[in-house]
């Protein structure tokens, strides 16, 4: 009875000190060079519509079911899917707009675990008919998941997504 005891309390210490010792909050972002205009690049990053035809999720899973509420490129603008096991159900926002460098977005992911994050696209010049993108997101982890982050890496999660999708989008801009 009392070696039960012990066990169960001894699980319990390790997963409170593994809570205090996780990571509690994350950070990932991307970046890619694109031979356009700041102003150009903003205004095809404003649309939450033509951000399909870039973003990796959309090539997952292009029968998944997508519904616009606001008007796109604005702040209240919403995209929600719901598609297969790799792309799950969430929705995300446009929050603000800091017209000519920087969309910020809430992504609220409902299927298969509820998150929230926030999301940015961010637009630099480096020289004359060239831009900058930067995607990335952060958000907090919370209890129990943080502990799963000890043993995997947000980066590494969806950092190649964001490789892939930065690498269509300079497609789509250039050609």
């Amino acid at each position: 009875m009392y070696t039960l005891l012990y066990i169960i309390v001894s699980v319990v210490v390790l997963i409170l000190i593994l809570s205090l010792i996780a990571p509690k909050t994350y950070n990932v972002f991307r970046t890619v060079e694109v031979a356009k205009p700041r102003n150009e690049v903003f205004q095809y990053l404003k649309s939450l519509k033509k951000m399909d035809e870039w973003s990796p999720w959309a090539k997952k899973d292009p029968k998944m079911n997508k519904k616009f509420t606001g008007t796109d490129g604005e702040v209240g603008c919403t995209s929600y899917w719901n598609g297969n096991k790799e792309v799950g159900e969430g929705e995300q926002e446009i929050k603000r707009i800091i017209e000519g460098e920087r969309i910020e977005s809430e992504l609220r992911f409902l299927k298969p675990f509820k998150s929230t994050s926030d999301c940015y696209l961010q637009v630099d010049d480096i020289e004359e008919g060239n831009s900058k993108v930067t995607w990335g997101f952060s958000g907090n982890h919370k209890f129990p998941m943080n502990i799963m982050m000890l043993f995997m890496s947000m980066d590494k999660a969806v950092g190649k997504d964001f490789e892939a999708g930065l690498a269509s989008l300079k497609e789509n801009l250039e050609d």
